[in-house]
């Protein structure tokens, strides 16, 4: 069995971008579940699926079959053998990924491939239901968050730091309503696990949040 680290949050909260610090620093595999559901939504954006129709969506993703590998750390992302970790980053898949992820259909689809890898690699796994539904018995959870205009304006600069024309403010009405639809759907809604430590970003550089993260692992792992 692998060691695992789950590290839960509303978009924008710096998940993916701590996880892999904190998977670098440990040597430990970085798994980006949200990575596999933008998978699926481009799939489904590729075949012209429509978001509101969730019984299609969750017929016709038994043809995608997605997996991921790594290269010097680095994960990525192949649907039926294509690698599409360059597409996985727009505005309009980030959309549609939020959508499908409430469908469950989608989420077993892809559990099997998810619990796989934590149980044969010490793993970090980024997503917003790892703690609680994905590996309930992680050794350290974690659950990440910021307040809403700090996820926003984070957002914001990514884009524009990849040259993307965008509103922040746009991005703060996407984010609010993707953290109900995140919270509310049925299918295991982003919350915080029981035993999961809050760390608030929103004030805290990455250094810091890393080095924390660090730090509580090393503790619990002296404690077991």
């Amino acid at each position: 069995m692998g060691i695992n680290i789950a590290i839960d949050g509303p978009a924008g909260a710096g998940k993916s971008t701590i996880a892999r610090r904190v998977a670098k620093e440990l040597s430990f595999l970085y798994v980006d579940t949200g990575a596999m559901y933008r998978a699926i939504a481009y799939y489904c954006i590729q075949k012209g699926l429509s978001g509101s129709d969730g019984d299609r969506i969750g017929q016709q993703i038994q043809e995608a079959q997605v997996t991921i590998s790594h290269a010097e750390g680095e994960q990525m992302v192949f649907l039926n053998s294509e690698n599409v970790t360059s597409f996985l980053r727009s505005e309009e898949v980030s959309h549609m990924a939020s959508v499908v992820s409430a469908i469950p259909q989608v989420r077993r689809h892809l559990l099997a491939l998810q619990q796989s890898l934590a149980a044969n690699h010490n793993v970090v796994m980024d997503g917003r239901d790892i703690g609680t539904t994905i590996l309930p018995n992680a050794q350290l959870k974690i659950f990440l968050t910021a307040n809403p205009a700090t996820r926003a304006k984070r957002r914001y600069q990514e884009l524009i730091n990849k040259g993307v024309s965008c509103s922040e403010e746009e991005i703060l009405k996407e984010m609010t309503e993707r953290d109900e639809r995140d919270s509310g759907r049925e299918a295991s809604p982003l919350c915080q696990a029981e035993d999961a430590v809050l760390v608030d970003t929103s004030d805290l550089s990455i250094d810091e949040v890393t080095e924390r993260i660090i730090a509580l692992y090393r503790e619990k792992m002296k404690r077991s």
